[in-house]
């Protein structure tokens, strides 16, 4: 079965609006979107605020895994699709952490802590690069 999404005509950038709208009436501050070279979406990046420190955040969005894996799923599509497919994923996900946000199980620095930007890269970066040791 194809990746959920597959077939959204949805552009990038509204969906990026919608993610925007979503995380700013949950709180986050100072939204940034960022762009590669050639002024393509590379990342979402936000602050939340944690116990009055703002905390930076960057959901990133990797269209080339997307597009392979389309490729392999046998969908035909380019490149501007699988990013219109990241990025409806990546709002999917962030509406669903949003409804578990509101029953009040979790807070906002617990569902992103893994994109929890820290000299320059995610905290979870840096502990595939074993620069951040969880297991003795």
């Amino acid at each position: 079965m194809p990746l959920l999404n597959y077939t959204t005509k949805v552009d990038a950038y509204d969906t990026l609006g919608a993610i925007q709208k979503n995380l700013v009436r949950h709180g986050a501050k100072k939204i940034l979107t960022d762009y590669d070279d050639r002024g393509r979406i590379v990342s979402l990046s936000f602050m939340v605020d944690v116990s009055g420190q703002l905390v930076p955040i960057q959901l990133p969005a990797n269209v080339d895994r997307v597009l392979a894996v389309l490729h392999r799923q046998k969908v035909k599509c380019d490149w501007e699709q699988a990013e219109r497919v990241a990025w409806r994923i990546i709002k999917d996900w962030v509406e669903a952490q949003m409804a578990i946000l509101e029953t009040e199980m979790v807070t906002m620095d617990e569902i992103f802590l893994p994109y929890v930007v820290q000299n320059g890269k995610t905290l979870y970066q840096a502990f595939r690069e074993n620069q951040l040791k969880l297991m003795g």
